[in-house]
């Protein structure tokens, strides 16, 4: 079966002829919506193209008219014919000059238009898409597709565009132009167009693979980089950067070497294009020498036979020019147009329900999950927490603990079964109530640049100024906040980095409190606190608990104290179910926990 290599993610592909297809049409479909909002401005600037390059397709023609009439009658003391043909070739000149500056314009705003609409469409798509392709989908490729992507379909949109249009234009124009003013000449280009066509797609098969790994490599880079970056701790902490200075060197060798045989292509193309082009020339005036010799035609005629050979095979540079920004661009189309086709794996109702007040009650019926057929994570389950209760998950690394808690979040649909809040599947429930109603606060604790004030109102940006203050007291986070530099309207700097992290899940802790939900879920959110800070929290975490559903996962069981329920979780099943007093009275896997844990305070 003939193949084409390709990208699929970062990675080298060989794709069949079927799915380059499929690619390809993906990509005009994205390409189209894209221009279709600017249509008419496409048409304007098409009109200007036309006209500007026929203007400066007729400058050797009216160079013909001067020589070949106007000399003469110069001789006989009549100017007219001189003065039109330099009036004319004046004229075409100012008339081409300011359609291309009007045309520049236009292209610019076409061009800005279009990546506008492509940047943000990939933005609000991507922040759209499901917790399972963040997951599986790096950092890394998201922004190396709104970064150099996107910069290989500006230069495309830039200057490419124009290349071509203006390029192919200029060409058809000027063999029509040699044609009607010589058809002899004519046939001497039409003959120089078949070794042009074959050393033209001997370059096109070449360059396209070279174009694609360069895309490949360059994504390559830009992953490696903002990953090292992203994880600067952990390089320095394990003294990774002698192993990443190898590999990141053996990416740039390998970008290296791609775009090297890139440049190769060009040397040997185009100085084969230029020899094509002097020989052709050299053609049209060796046979056209001869006919004015023979009074077949005039010096004039051969004149401009001569410049439009010359200036046919001008473009064909820049048309190859073309051709790399092309397929760069092309390969960035499809990988971006790749991920605007991904769908939500969790999508929204098509019929939501909406449910404005919950109460807090969650039901798991007949509940499996898996993330591939072959690796069940949590096996067939029901599992009913009663509106107000507070659970507790526990179980060792990999239990399936975090994967539950998605589950109610909705960040993940079973495979198989229902889980519903106050009887409403989560599946049907209007988004903005299941994200109002159920809260997860995770043990990243994630900060967003900007005040204090502004990451707590978060969980109400509608919240007054007070009742922030008021949230951060409950939680016990007003002490330290106060004491920052300018209290509240402290910048936490990217990612909080002002504060420390057990600062960041007090901010997280009161960022719940105010958005009030029905279900609170906290996975692993007290791990980031030290003890004393963890002992000065528990009352806030009381408060933030009280009158609410919640689920706790914890490997610390002081946390779990306060809760009414535990269950313990091995290998996605729940092996435990009760009080913590039962539990620990039982002598099962909980109490053994327990006495480990005790034992270690000791």
């Amino acid at each position: 079966m003939s193949t084409v290599i390709g990208v699929q993610g970062e990675e080298r592909h060989e794709y069949t002829k079927a799915e380059s297809r499929s690619l390809r049409t993906r990509s005009l479909r994205l390409l189209g919506s894209l221009l279709h909002p600017v249509r008419r401005m496409l048409w304007a600037t098409l009109a200007i193209v036309v006209v500007s390059t026929a203007a400066q397709v007729a400058g050797p023609a009216i160079i013909a008219y001067g020589i070949d009439q106007g000399l003469p009658a110069l001789l006989a003391q009549d100017w007219m014919p001189v003065g039109l043909a330099g009036l004319a070739y004046v004229l075409t000149g100012a008339v081409g000059a300011f359609l291309i500056a009007a045309y520049i314009r236009l292209a610019a705003r076409i061009s800005q238009a279009v990546l506008i609409d492509l940047r943000t469409r990939v933005f609000l798509h991507t922040q759209k898409l499901s917790l399972e392709f963040h997951e599986s989908y790096t950092s890394g490729r998201i922004i190396s597709r709104q970064t150099s992507d996107l910069d290989a379909i500006r230069e495309l949109l830039d200057e490419g565009i124009n290349q071509l249009i203006r390029g192919v234009l200029y060409m058809v124009f000027t063999a029509i132009a040699l044609v009607w003013l010589d058809w002899l000449s004519g046939l001497v280009l039409l003959a120089a167009l078949v070794p042009l066509a074959f050393l033209t797609r001997w370059f096109q098969l070449r360059s396209q693979a070279y174009f694609r790994r360069s895309r490949v490599a360059s994504a390559k880079l830009i992953v490696q980089f903002v990953e090292t970056m992203t994880g600067i701790r952990a390089v320095q902490a394990f003294r990774k950067e002698r192993r990443n200075e190898r590999e990141f060197g053996e990416l740039v060798e390998d970008y290296r070497d791609v775009n090297a045989k890139v440049l190769a292509l060009f040397a040997i193309y185009n100085p084969l294009l230029n020899l094509m082009g002097y020989a052709a020339v050299a053609t049209v005036l060796l046979i056209g020498g001869f006919r004015v010799v023979d009074g077949g035609i005039e010096v004039g005629v051969l004149l401009a036979a001569v410049l439009y050979t010359k200036r046919f095979f001008d473009p064909m540079e820049e048309l190859a020019m073309f051709y790399n920004s092309y397929q760069s661009a092309a390969s960035a189309l499809e990988k971006i147009s790749g991920v605007l086709e991904e769908e939500p794996s969790v999508p929204d109702p098509a019929d939501p329900v909406d449910l404005w007040t919950a109460s807090g009650d969650v039901r798991f019926d007949g509940v499996e999950f898996a993330y591939t057929p072959d690796r069940v994570i949590l096996p067939r389950f029901d599992l009913d927490i009663p509106a107000g209760q507070t659970i507790a998950l526990v179980g060792s690394t990999g239990a399936g603990k975090s994967t539950l808690a998605k589950l109610i979040a909705r960040f993940y649909d079973p495979s198989s079964g229902t889980v519903s809040l106050d009887g409403v599947d989560l599946a049907r429930l209007h988004p903005k109530d299941l994200r109002r109603a159920i809260v997860m606060v995770t043990q990243e604790a994630y900060l967003f640049s900007g005040s204090v004030a502004d990451n707590i109102g978060l969980g109400r940006p509608d919240a007054p100024f007070d009742e922030i203050v008021r949230a951060a007291k409950a939680v016990g986070a007003h002490e330290f906040i106060e004491s920052l530099p300018n209290g509240y309207d402290t910048d936490v700097n990217k990612r909080g980095g002002r504060v420390s992290a057990g600062q960041r899940q007090l901010i997280s802790f009161a960022r719940a409190f105010l958005a009030n939900p029905a279900v609170l879920i906290l996975d692993e959110a007290t791990s980031s606190l030290d003890i004393p800070s963890e002992r000065a929290v528990q009352e806030g975490l009381q408060t933030l608990l009280k009158g609410r559903t919640a689920v706790i996962i914890a490997h610390r069981l002081s946390t779990v104290a306060i809760a009414d329920r535990v269950l313990v979780m091995e290998r996605g099943r729940i092996v435990e179910d009760g009080s913590p007093d039962e539990l620990i009275g039982g002598g099962g896997r909980f109490a053994a926990l327990h006495s480990a844990w005790q034992d270690s305070l000791v």
